[in-house]
C-alpha cells in the first residue's frame, strides 16, 4: 500500500516556511502500514495542480494533499479538485451551521466569505474540521483515495487522526511494518558498512538496512514489512542481536532510547551526580544538547559560554598567562576552563571545550576546525585536541557529539 503527499504552496517553494506537514503525514501513514512513495511540493496553480495529481494517482493508492482550501481568492485546491473529478459545488449547510457555531463561541463575525468554506464538490465526502473552518475532502472508489486537507497544521493533524487514518485503516488491508534504528558512533559509513558486508547481504527479503550518517555518528535503520507482526518483530531482534556480536563496541544503543545524552543523564541520575559546562567555540550547544532531555535538571546545574578571554580569565578562573603561553584554543585552557566550571558550580563532572569554528581563526595561532575539549571528573582533567575541519556548523556539531562521547566513556 504506498501513499504519495502533495503540500500547495508559494510560501513553501520560495522558503517561507517549512513543509513540517509532510513530515508528520508520512510518519503517521508509516505506523500504519502505509509506505510513502513520494512527496512534492507544488505551486498554488491550476495546472500544476492537475499535473501533480493525475501522476501521484498514478503512482500511489492514497494521495493526500495540504493547503489551498482557504476562502479567499488565491486558494484554488477545491475548485481544482471539482474539476479534476468533473464535480460542481454545492454549499453544504451543516458546515455553514458548524463554522457559525464555531464563529459565535470564538464571538467573530460570519460573512458571506466564510460561508463559502462550505462550498464542496458533490463527489466527495465532506470532513468535519473540529479544529477551523475548512473541512476535509475524500474523495475515493474502490481501489484509490484522494483526500484534501488545510495546510495549517493544528487543523491538519486533527482531520488525519480523527477522520482520515480511521478511514484508510477500514478501506484497506494494511501490512506491517516495524523500524527499529541503531546508533554507532566513532566510525565513518563506509567503514560501518565494510564491517557488516556480510551480515547486511544476509538479511532476510522482508527487511531492508537504511544508512543514515550525520556528523560523528551513523544511524542504521532496520525496516521490516509484512503480514504477521509477531514474525517481523522476531526477525528484528535476531538480527540485531546479529548486528550487536558484530560492531558492539560502535554501537551507542537504540535511537529514542539510548542516545549520547539520554544514556549520560541515566547515569548521573542513578548515581546522583552533577554536570556543568564551559563552552567557547559550541556557543552553548552542548547545553542545548544535555537540556533538551526532559528531567536533565536533575543533573545539569549550567553552563557559562565563555566567548571572550575576559569572561575565561573573570568567571571561569583560567590563568592569563596560560592563554598568553598557549592561546585561548588550547588543551591547556580547555582544562582549566573544565575544572574552572567545576569549582565555580560544585559539581561531579565538567566539561571544557574551546576552539576555532571558523570561519576565521580570531587572533590564534590554531587553524579553523581545530577543537579542544576537555573532561573534569571528581578525580583528574584531561582532554584531547581534534580537527573537525569545515564549515563553521560541521564543527559545532562534530565537537558537540565528541564531547559528549568522551564524557559518557569515562563516567561508564
Amino acid at each position: 500500500m504506498q501513499a504519495e503527499i502533495i503540500t500547495i504552496g508559494d510560501e513553501i517553494l520560495i522558503g517561507q516556511i517549512t513543509d513540517t506537514n509532510s513530515k508528520w503525514i508520512a510518519e503517521e501513514l508509516n505506523k500504519i502500514g502505509v509506505s510513502v512513495y513520494q512527496i512534492t511540493s507544488i505551486q498554488d496553480d491550476k495546472q500544476h495542480i492537475l499535473k501533480a495529481l493525475k501522476e501521484a494517482q498514478f503512482n500511489a493508492d492514497i494521495v493526500i494533499i495540504t493547503g489551498g482550501l482557504g476562502p479567499t481568492k488565491d486558494d484554488i485546491t477545491k475548485h481544482t479538485l471539482a474539476e479534476y473529478f468533473d464535480s460542481e459545488l454545492v454549499i453544504n449547510d451543516e458546515i455553514v451551521e458548524q463554522i457559525k457555531v464555531l464563529f459565535k463561541k470564538e464571538n467573530y463575525r460570519f460573512t458571506e466569505l466564510n460561508r463559502l468554506q462550505a462550498l464542496v464538490p458533490v463527489k466527495c465526502t465532506p470532513l468535519k474540521n473540529n479544529y477551523g473552518t475548512a473541512p476535509g475532502l475524500w474523495f475515493g472508489d474502490d481501489d484509490k483515495v484522494v483526500v484534501s486537507l488545510p495546510g495549517i497544521p493544528n487543523e491538519m493533524k486533527g482531520l488525519m487522526s480523527e477522520a482520515v487514518l480511521p478511514r484508510i485503516k477500514e478501506k484497506f488491508k494494511l501490512p506491517y511494518i516495524i523500524h527499529k534504528t541503531v546508533i554507532t558512533f566513532g566510525m565513518g559509513e563506509s567503514a560501518v558498512a565494510e564491517k557488516i558486508e556480510v551480515w547486511e547481504d544476509a538479511l532476510p527479503s522482508f527487511i531492508k538496512l537504511a544508512y543514515l550518517p550525520a556528523y560523528g555518528k551513523v544511524r542504521l535503520r532496520l525496516s521490516a514489512k509484512g503480514t504477521s507482526k509477531s514474525i517481523l518483530e522476531n526477525s528484528l531482534e535476531k538480527e540485531l542481536e546479529k548486528l550487536y556480536g558484530i560492531i558492539g563496541d560502535i554501537i551507542l544503543g537504540m535511537e529514542d532510547s539510548d542516545l549520547l545524552e539520554i544514556s549520560i543523564g541515566k547515569f548521573l541520575t542513578e548515581k546522583e551526580l552533577t554536570l556543568a559546562t564551559a563552552e567557547s567555540c559550541t556557543g552553548g550547544a552542548i547545553a542545548k544538547q544535555i537540556t533538551s532531555i526532559p528531567g536533565a535538571s536533575r543533573y545539569f546545574v549550567g553552563s557559562i559560554v565563555s566567548y571572550s578571554e575576559r569572561v575565561k580569565i573573570s568567571e571561569l578562573n583560567v590563568s592569563p598567562n596560560t592563554i598568553k603561553k598557549y592561546s585561548v584554543a588550547s588543551v591547556e585552557v580547555a582544562e582549566e576552563m573544565a575544572v574552572g566550571i567545576q569549582k565555580k558550580y560544585n559539581t561531579s563532572y565538567a566539561i571544557g571545550v574551546t576552539g576555532n569554528a571558523g570561519p576565521t581563526t580570531d587572533n590564534t595561532d590554531k587553524t579553523v576546525g581545530a577543537v579542544f575539549i576537555a573532561i573534569a571528573t571528581p578525580t583528574r582533567v584531561f582532554s584531547r585536541e581534534f580537527f573537525f575541519g569545515k564549515p563553521r556548523r560541521k564543527v559545532i556539531e562534530r565537537a558537540t557529539i565528541k564531547a559528549l562521547q568522551m564524557l559518557r566513556k569515562e563516567i561508564i
